[in-house]
């Protein structure tokens, strides 16, 4: 059945807008996020019947979607349409870690130590029920949320079955699917059972149109289909690669609580003669901190002039801590820096300043103070960070980026760029990067801020509307 009020854009996507907290007094308290399809929505204007799809994440998502029957209140949206689903917890589960992030993500970015890893056996089958499920449960609210011949964007990995399913209930939408990850590669594809790497391909490929970041990860679907399904069919590839919002960044960079984490910055680093090298992640596997710091400290030994000149801002935000192997390698991280702080530091000069207390201003205070922008994961769908520390470094910034970042494609041309897994090569990067000239620094950053902005969040998503309308 279709909603009375029914939208004629949609957006599915497994975190929405807008989160809630239930306070002890019973009250919930709603907190809206940011980021591409936040602005995206915005950009279509008020006039536009649209909704959002998501998932209750928390107990007072849940909570929300009790008291409301999934159907936001507009008051703690910022005005947008949401609709949030209860879906069980074990459901949620299995489908999130036990899937999307244990095995799906792992499959793009290439991360299993084959020999031990993966094991498909009857937990994992049980696991894969629970994202069936979890898939259905987002096919129906669209089909009932999405008024005839509307156009929904699907977003990502954890909802890669849902345009095949939406497709048999709605055959009259039209759909899109935008993958944010990276693309493996055939035969690291193929580590997944046969059929489900199948009904992943086919899910997919029920939308009429299926996009990604480069053209890189778009070529690697592509390569997949071809390999186990004979093709595409009739689905179209699309690459939007979506870039930072210069405004936005340039504003929120110069406000005071910004100017207040400068000052403090300073004084860890330990005054304005220092030069810096700036990281800014989240603590997951595909980042690459551990030899980022293995490819710092490489730089102290062989190039021992830099000690008590430069200093290495870290910051390293927990991902993902209801997982072990998370865990572990947050300690991994926690244990480098200090050892690297241990072996060089003096009494006067602490080499690593690592953080791992989120903090937003306190990462564009950093971005700020970048003489050098260290991004070097192993593999990423396209990184955020690299684009954003250009557009806001104030006295220039030369980027050090791996080659397996979605980014390397945009901004591989005035980068110096690295092997991820070389960490001769990345100090040596280092040290190149920290006595360039000043004025090929600043052209560097000129050019790497131009392209990081060429398509902003907005336009990015405005992008995709009008070609799958299209």
């Amino acid at each position: 059945m279709v909603s009375e009020q029914a939208a004629q854009v949609l957006v599915a996507s497994n975190r929405g807008p807008v989160s809630y907290t239930l306070r002890d007094d019973g009250a919930l308290e709603a907190r809206r996020g940011g980021g591409g399809l936040v602005s995206g929505l915005s950009a279509i204007g008020p006039d536009t019947d649209a909704v959002w799809v998501c998932a209750a994440l928390g107990d007072g998502d849940h909570e929300a979607v009790r008291r409301t029957g999934g159907r936001l209140d507009p008051e703690d949206t910022g005005g947008q349409r949401v609709r949030m689903l209860g879906i069980a917890p074990d459901v949620y589960a299995g489908a999130y870690n036990g899937v999307a992030n244990s095995t799906l993500w792992f499959v793009h970015h290439l991360l299993y130590q084959t020999p031990l890893e993966p094991s498909f056996g009857a937990e994992f089958r049980a696991q894969w029920g629970a994202y069936e499920a979890y898939n259905r449960a987002f096919a129906e609210a669209l089909a009932d949320e999405a008024a005839d011949g509307a156009s929904v964007l699907v977003q990502d990995y954890h909802l890669a079955l849902v345009p095949g399913m939406l497709r048999a209930l709605r055959p009259d939408l039209r759909i899109g699917h935008f993958s944010h990850t990276p693309w493996a590669p055939v035969d690291y594809f193929r580590l997944l059972p046969d059929d489900i790497a199948r009904q992943l391909l086919r899910g997919i490929l029920g939308a009429d149109r299926a996009a990604f970041l480069t053209h890189r990860w778009a070529d690697a679907f592509t390569a997949c289909c071809t390999e186990l399904l004979g093709g595409t069919g009739s689905t179209r590839i699309g690459v939007h690669g979506l870039g930072a919002d210069a405004d936005f960044l340039r504003e929120r960079a110069h406000r005071p609580d910004v100017g207040e984490r400068i000052v403090s910055l300073r004084e860890e680093i330990g005054g304005t003669d220092r030069r810096t090298i700036v990281r800014v992640d989240r603590t997951e596997l595909s980042k690459n901190i551990v030899r980022g710091l293995l490819a710092y400290r490489q730089l102290l030994t062989d190039h021992p002039e830099w000690r008590e000149r430069v200093v290495h801002v870290a910051f390293a935000y927990p991902s993902r801590q209801d997982l072990s192997v998370y865990r572990d390698y947050t300690a991994e991280v926690q244990r480098v820096a200090d050892a690297i702080n241990l072996d060089f530091g003096t009494d006067g000069w602490l080499p690593v300043v690592l953080h791992v207390k989120d903090d937003f201003a306190r990462s564009l205070a950093a971005y700020r103070l970048a003489d050098v922008a260290l991004v070097n994961p192993i593999r990423d769908g396209m990184n955020l960070v690299a684009k954003e520390i250009p557009v806001v470094s104030e006295n220039g910034c030369v980027l050090v980026l791996s080659r397996e970042a979605g980014a390397y494609e945009e901004l591989g041309d005035d980068a110096l760029v690295v092997n991820p897994y070389d960490i001769s090569a990345t100090a040596t990067a280092l040290h190149e990067a920290l006595t360039m000239p000043h004025d090929e620094r600043a052209e560097r950053t000129k050019r790497l801020a131009a392209a990081a902005t060429a398509l902003p969040p907005s336009q990015w998503f405005l992008d995709q509307l009008e070609a799958l309308r299209g």
